[in-house]
């Protein structure tokens, strides 16, 4: 009897065992499958605050047109869209909101023109580089990269015949640009990169530069004789409210003989970068926008790989 009660307690231990073990994977699983809901909650929380940060920038972007002349909009950084600061509060983070105008930029996809408004605007893509010292090379590798033929322009240009030999092999776009980051592919540098980005677009071709809202070294880059000095006089010189038509800019530089054409002091496109914080999770999106003379704001395109914007003043934390 006493072998078969051993016998006996062994089998009870062994059960106790096997039944402790597969409690704590039930209870293990049970805690993991509670974690992952809750940061699909929070993730999904953060992706609709994001998405309302975008309506409210589309709000704000339709009620600055209405205050003016829709047919002749005038946009400048001194309107409350520029000025879009102060975090808003959310329970456990807060939302940022943060509006640009594209049309101040550079729009490098005026390098597709064939005419002379795209050898034009080649000439002053070679300036800019020049100014922040950038190899003006990428403005024949970016023809190259807009154009549809296989032929390269100059001797730095560049087509499939060069690209197939990188490591991965990828083809020349030959179509208009659909975001800035493409520049990467023509080779340039990070840190070139990174000091030509905030200065450059990719919009619609015909699409104007505000002069109102361009930096010093984008008004520079108008004419052979501007110097960077001579842009930020500008930049000075329009004041908080901007240049009231292009012809008041052309007035102060009466002898560079620029034309106006592709100049304006009112925007179409627009970028939004909306940073949420809740709890450990943070969501940036980045959306291209634009508005039409009519007051309606569409959503372009939408990008979630971007970096967020630089931290708030402390005296502006919620």
């Amino acid at each position: 009897m006493k072998p078969q009660r051993g016998m006996a307690l062994i089998t009870v231990l062994v059960v106790v065992a096997v039944v402790t073990v597969v409690c704590a994977g039930i209870i293990a699983r049970q805690q993991l499958a509670i974690r992952s809901t809750a940061n699909q909650l929070l993730v999904r929380q953060a992706w609709h605050y994001a998405l309302g940060g975008e309506i409210l920038a589309k709000a704000i972007l339709r009620r600055d047109l209405q205050q003016g002349d829709p047919r002749a909009p005038r946009d400048h950084l001194g309107e409350p869209w520029a000025q879009l600061r102060t975090p808003f509060a959310l329970d456990n983070g807060m939302l940022r909101v943060q509006i640009l105008d594209a049309s101040g930029r550079f729009n490098l996809n005026r390098l597709a023109d064939a005419g002379e408004a795209g050898e034009a605007a080649r000439v002053q893509f070679r300036r800019l580089l020049a100014i922040l010292q950038i190899d003006v090379a990428y403005v024949e590798r970016l023809t190259d990269w807009l154009d549809e033929d296989s032929e390269p322009q100059g001797g730095a240009g560049a087509e499939d015949d060069q690209y197939l030999l990188a490591q991965p092999a990828y083809r020349a776009a030959n179509r208009l640009l659909t975001d800035v980051s493409e520049l990467r592919l023509l080779g340039m540098a990070e840190r070139d990169y990174q000091r030509l980005q905030p200065l450059v677009s990719a919009l619609p071709v015909e699409a104007p530069l505000n002069i109102n809202t361009a930096s010093a070294p984008v008004i520079a880059s108008l004419a052979e004789g501007l110097s960077l000095a001579d842009g930020v006089a500008l930049i000075e010189a329009r004041g908080a409210e901007g240049f009231s038509d292009v012809q008041a800019f052309l007035g102060r530089l009466p002898a560079l003989g620029i034309s106006g054409g592709g100049l304006a002091v009112g925007s179409m496109h627009f970028e939004v970068l909306t940073e949420v914080q809740i709890g450990e999770r943070r969501q940036v999106l980045h959306s291209q926008l634009q508005r039409t003379t009519e007051g309606k704001v569409y959503v372009l395109a939408r990008d979630l790989g971007r970096s967020g914007l630089p931290a708030p003043d402390k005296e502006q934390q919620p």
